[in-house]
């Protein structure tokens, strides 16, 4: 479970960029160039390359190199962990509203 939670904490801080979200949105429609991905955004090339060295390392992206292109893809496998947390957040809380609707439904036909 450790390894699990930093893996999903590893995806999170990836994400907590905006400029990274929109990469990987874009990413979501299909492979993309870096040239073309870094056109979208009023950044210099070296600051955008931190964003995809960033999303590369915590595994959101892979790149692929082709003579002088390098292509970025997104592993969706990788935002399938962050799915996975949020539908066990999901199960918990749902788990508590249920047990406090019983809460409150048991008070109230105790008061009638």
């Amino acid at each position: 479970m450790a390894q699990y939670s930093a893996e999903v904490d590893d995806v999170f801080v990836a994400l907590a960029d905006p400029t990274r979200r929109e990469v990987v949105q874009r990413l979501g429609r299909g492979p993309t160039s870096v040239g073309e991905l870094a056109r979208e955004f009023p950044m210099t090339l070296p600051s955008f390359m931190k964003h995809v060295r960033t999303l590369e390392a915590n595994g959101l992206i892979r790149t692929v190199k082709a003579g002088r292109v390098r292509t970025c893809v997104l592993n969706r496998d990788r935002l399938a962990l962050v799915d996975d947390w949020l539908e066990e957040q999901r199960a918990i809380w749902e788990e508590r509203t249920d047990r406090l609707e019983q809460l409150v439904t048991d008070l109230m036909e105790e008061q009638e």
